[in-house]
């Protein structure tokens, strides 16, 4: 979720005007999610990596001499070292389509009517929507049909904290309670479906492919957020099912709540007792702080070979609860990841982690559909030339863009892909190896093939960054059936590929051979990977660019983190910042109740509104929202 998106919606129901332009032809930017074919032409555009024309050549004469420019970016530098590969049967796909093709949706445009009845262009019949339930807002009633594969999968619907309290942090699960999964051993091996390339392609509008890979705490900012603003009516999420650790070369499950802990067969019941008494702990730690105030120098790991754990307890908690470094993180840090985790168990789930249906790039979208409610103006394709800043005042006056028109602003938001290599020439970035994975089996058979499973991968040398690595099954709308996604993500230190691999082959088969010994045999085959390395600059101060105006505000793309408090926070300063006596986010009023001022209506010769350029088609469901320039529009000039 980008704090792009959370400011546009914000700054509309603030009474504000907003404009929002993109050079691309997607919603999202490194946010977005893609339909096999549309991460196909992403793959390829980023390994091509292409100029962008400029089509108006003139606009320097809209420039008055009081003025200067800052020109932007026509090129994204934000993705690297993009390489993929195809290990599955490489029939020839070279004239197969994609079944079931919808026609091309056109762009979110100033009706906000329009806005929302436009439906999201989806392979799958609509699921039955998720309404927020909050205390002054009355719940809908949804009366959509749920797909098997949804249901398998326990849908969960975002409630208020209200709803919830039957749930303790250590409680059992509303809807795991009762069941107790067979271990992996007493199920039976069972023979995957063999998936071609070509049935890939063909049903490659089933795959909804995050580029950024992420999950949401159940009790996290951006959860509070959706039930708050009431954004999440427009979105339905699903529980992560189980957390798995990487152990002595094995994939085994790990206990979360009270019920888990107690019927888990890893663990001897001193191990129960020992485990139990320490997140207990945990969960008021400052409460005790005669326990680790002497540790408060020391890492997480040793403070946990202090509290007469076992090995595997120890790994436990510091890989797949706290999920932090090992070398890095200090007690206190450890202490708050684990009650974090601890406290955002039975809000949903019998895990912390939701996982919003047809991927991440949903979230964004749940914002641009209420700004487009409100107004809001969304442009595709739409470039900028430069920023026009006054040389008395220092302040940015307008924007020019590719057609030479000139657009006025009070305030201007934009992402930093688009900036200049002369602005950011003082700006060290940070950057993330991500891989993402087609493979025929989970990671972890049980009864159930419908899980989303996280592991987090311990690094082999010390000092390297752990991988974590999210799995997701068909029924959360990302891939076809009988097959799974699997995302991999972590802080780069060589590129995506040399980060990754090593831990694709712990994890997976690569052998494209017939021939193979039986532990690869037992592996999941991977059938179809890319690798890529995507900017971090999540923690760029905006003094480090130079000569932005005070006026513009710079929003960062997706951190390495799991979760999606950094996005949050910062959308939360950028729009205190332009509007200090706001409330952030604020609850929506009901349509009904909205009166319109004939002056707030944009003419039809304000040069956008009517353009061509507007309103252009998408060309499938790629992305989800946008994540560029933002621009909160005053007046036009022309």
């Amino acid at each position: 979720m980008s704090d792009t998106e959370v400011n546009k919606n914000n700054t509309k129901m603030s009474g504000q005007r907003v404009l929002h332009v993109d050079s691309r032809n997607y919603y999202g930017g490194n946010w977005a999610s893609f339909s096999f074919s549309g991460l196909l032409s992403w793959i390829k555009e980023n390994q091509q990596k292409t100029d962008i024309n400029d089509e108006c050549e003139d606009w320097r004469r809209l420039i008055l001499e009081n003025e200067e420019v800052i020109s932007l970016s026509k090129k994204d530098k934000t993705i690297q070292h993009v390489e993929d590969f195809c290990f599955g049967d490489q029939d020839s796909a070279e004239d197969v389509e994609e079944a079931g093709a919808l026609p091309k949706l056109p762009v979110f445009g100033a009706s906000g009517a329009e806005g929302v009845a436009q439906e999201s262009e989806k392979e799958s019949p609509p699921v039955e929507s998720a309404l927020p339930e909050v205390e002054s807002v009355e719940p809908e009633k949804a009366t959509g049909t749920e797909p098997a594969s949804a249901m398998e999968g326990n849908d969960t619907e975002i409630t208020s904290e209200n709803e919830s309290s039957h749930s303790g942090a250590l409680g059992e699960s509303p809807l795991e309670s009762g069941k107790t999964e067979a271990a992996p051993s007493e199920i039976s091996a069972q023979e995957p479906k063999k998936i071609t390339y070509s049935q890939i392609v063909r049903e490659g509008r089933r795959f909804n492919i995050d580029l950024v890979s992420k999950l949401l705490y159940s009790r996290g900012l951006l959860i509070d957020l959706l039930i708050k603003s009431n954004v999440s009516r427009y979105a339905e999420f699903k529980n992560a099912t189980r957390i798995l650790a990487f152990r002595e070369g094995k994939v085994e499950q790990v206990p979360c709540s009270r019920a888990d802990v107690f019927n888990s067969r890893q663990l001897t019941m001193v191990e129960k007792r020992m485990l139990m008494k320490f997140l207990t702990f945990c969960l008021d730690y400052e409460q005790h702080p005669d326990e680790y105030q002497d540790y408060e120098n020391s890492t997480f790991a040793q403070f946990l070979r202090t509290r007469k754990l076992t090995p595997s307890l120890q790994h436990f908690i510091l890989h797949s609860i706290a999920m932090v470094s090992e070398t890095d993180c200090s007690t206190l840090e450890g202490l708050q990841a684990t009650k974090k985790f601890l406290q955002c168990l039975g809000r949903y789930g019998n895990t912390p982690f939701l996982f919003p249906l047809y991927g991440q790039g949903e979230i964004p979208q749940c914002f641009c559909r209420m700004c487009a409610v409100f107004g809001g103006i969304y442009c595709l394709r739409h470039s900028v030339q430069c920023l026009v800043v006054d040389k008395e005042s220092g302040r940015c006056k307008a924007i020019v863009d590719h057609f030479g028109q000139r657009i006025s602003a009070n305030y201007f938001i934009v992402e930093d892909s688009y900036l200049s290599e002369s602005v950011c020439t003082n700006v060290c970035y940070r950057q993330i190896s991500r891989a993402v994975l087609i493979t025929d089996q989970s990671v972890l058979n049980t009864d159930s093939e419908q899980q989303v499973s996280i592991l987090t991968v311990p690094p082999v040398d010390l000092g390297k960054p752990a991988v974590c690595v999210i799995e997701l099954c068909s029924s959360t709308m990302t891939c076809m059936k009988d097959t799974y996604l699997v995302h991999l993500t972590c802080p780069s230190t060589k590129t995506a590929r040399e980060d990754l691999e090593p831990v694709v082959r712990k994890l997976f088969n690569l052998n494209t051979e017939k021939e193979t010994d039986s532990e690869e045999l037992e592996k999941p085959r991977v059938l179809w990977a890319v690798y890529f390395n995507m900017r971090d600059s999540s923690g760029v101060d905006k003094n480090s660019y130079d000569g932005l105006p005070s006026n513009v505000y710079v929003c960062s793309g997706p951190d390495s983190a799991l979760g999606n408090d950094c996005a949050v926070k910062q959308a939360e300063t950028i729009f205190q910042e332009m509007f200090p006596t706001e409330e952030f986010c604020p609850p929506p009023p009901n349509p009904e109740d909205i009166i319109y001022d004939e002056d707030e209506i944009v003419p039809e010769e304000s040069g956008f509104s009517n353009s061509a350029e507007a309103k252009p088609e998408s060309s499938t469901k790629e992305g989800s929202s946008g994540d560029s320039t933002a621009v909160k529009k005053e007046d036009n000039e022309e």
